[in-house]
């Protein structure tokens, strides 16, 4: 007699997420829009619960002595609830990307070819705290069509438990089953999730580098992310001094725990002698330890030495690394060495340089003259963003929708077949692209 093994629990819950997400995929734009609405207003009503349940994680997390970074991220205040509910509604705004004619073309007379959008299928999504990017990554995906199944970090089980249990009593009153939108709430399951590569088609890591390394190595399935956020800002020796240090000011301070903050300053030496004590000045009013190159040192001699351990250390927190260079090629060539292909920034009132950094460097985003913290997908007219991506291959930088969909060729004929186009008498392709 043969015995029929149950499917795990896990997987019983990727085959809803797929049923809802093929179901999702087929729906109108209305439809969707409608459910995005319907989150935005579940996840006000249950405003208060949601906040509550991010204090007590905060609670647990600082008696569990976590990380300060990690707790940065962790924190999910009024403010940043109503950003991300906002963005919830700027998603709703955006053009639907599924079901874009991308090639419209006549093979022949009667043969015709499209390539169209449509969604990828089921998104995995692993974070580390950051309770809002649950609420980022359900907008788009649902927007996009995809199904989610979402597993957040034992430091923000609370939060996302109540934001899930929002967006799916928003779902509920809407064209889209909530089994679209699933959470995954123990440990154990990220390494049985990772093995779905039946039912998951892409993973988005979001957390430490040690964190997505084990992702991209523990897996089949594509993975979307970055693992480094290693980004410089280079003060040329043509800068404008206010300028440079307002940017650098912001590109550290202003949120140092995001992978976009910088964690190296790199001067050029003409300048340093008037700059580095201004903007150690402007830092240090803002808590930043500085750590220095022994040029450095000669001009601010009370900050520590820095190591190439510095150099290649993502902080995530309020210090910053300091190298003079004598030219924009050393910076450059520093930045290659060094550099997670995240975000660069220039500051320089020379043209010339400027355009020839931003040629010249590797990375998602390379910047002249603002900060490096502009490098997220809510502030580039995204709505949101599902991550940051600092592969070479498309999508790159912060992925909005566009990295959600793939595409597919549809061929229609009339009884066409190949063996009338080869041979003696073979018929010729017209290959006409149609309006």
């Amino acid at each position: 007699m043969t015995t029929v093994q149950s499917a795990s629990p896990l997987i019983q819950i990727a085959q809803e997420t797929r049923l809802a997400a093929s179901k999702l995929g087929m729906l109108s734009t209305e439809d969707k829009n409608q459910a995005i609405d319907a989150i935005a207003l579940a996840l006000e009503s249950a405003r208060e619960e949601i906040l509550s349940a991010n204090v007590a994680d905060c609670q647990a997390a600082v008696a569990e002595g976590i990380a300060k970074p990690l707790y940065k991220r962790l924190q999910l205040d009024k403010h940043k609830l109503r950003d991300a509910i906002a963005g919830v509604r700027d998603v709703g705004k955006l053009e639907d990307p599924v079901g874009k004619v991308q090639i419209h073309r006549e093979i022949d007379s009667g043969l015709i070819l499209k390539r169209i959008t449509c969604p990828l299928g089921v998104l995995g999504i692993i974070f580390e705290a950051r309770p809002e990017a649950a609420i980022q990554i359900v907008s788009l995906a649902i927007k996009s069509g995809n199904g989610v199944i979402l597993k957040g970090g034992k430091e923000a089980l609370r939060s996302c438990e109540a934001i899930v249990k929002a967006i799916k009593q928003g779902l509920s009153h809407t064209a889209v089953n909530p089994d679209a939108v699933q959470l995954l709430t123990t440990r154990e399951e990220i390494l049985e999730l990772l093995k779905l590569d039946k039912y998951v088609d892409l993973i988005i890591p979001r957390g430490s580098n040690s964190f997505v390394r084990f992702v991209q190595e523990n897996t089949r399935i594509p993975v979307l992310g970055h693992a480094d956020g290693i980004c410089h800002l280079y003060v040329d020796q043509a800068a404008d001094i206010n300028k440079a240090i307002n940017i650098t000011v912001d590109s550290k301070t202003q949120y140092p725990a995001a992978c976009n903050a910088i964690e190296t300053l790199l001067v050029h030496n003409s300048i340093a002698s008037e700059f580095l004590p201004q903007v150690a000045e402007a830092l240090a009013a803002q808590n930043v330890e500085l750590r220095g190159d022994e040029r450095t040192l000669k001009i601010l001699p009370n900050i520590s030495i820095a190591t190439t351990t510095d150099w290649e250390t993502e902080y995530s927190d309020l210090i910053l690394s300091i190298k003079i260079v004598d030219s924009l090629e050393d910076a450059i060539t520093h930045i290659d060495n060094y550099g997670s292909r995240h975000t660069e920034a220039i500051v320089t009132e020379d043209i010339t340089a400027a355009e020839t950094f931003q040629a010249l460097v590797n990375a998602a985003g390379v910047y002249h003259n603002c900060s490096t913290r502009f490098a997220d997908g809510f502030r580039y007219g995204f709505g949101a963003e599902v991550g940051i991506s600092t592969q070479q291959m498309p999508p790159r930088g912060p992925v909005g929708l566009e990295g959600l969909i793939t595409y597919k060729y549809q061929m229609s004929g009339n009884g066409h077949i190949v063996d009338s186009y080869t041979g003696a008498n073979a018929k010729s392709f017209t290959h006409r692209d149609l309006e």
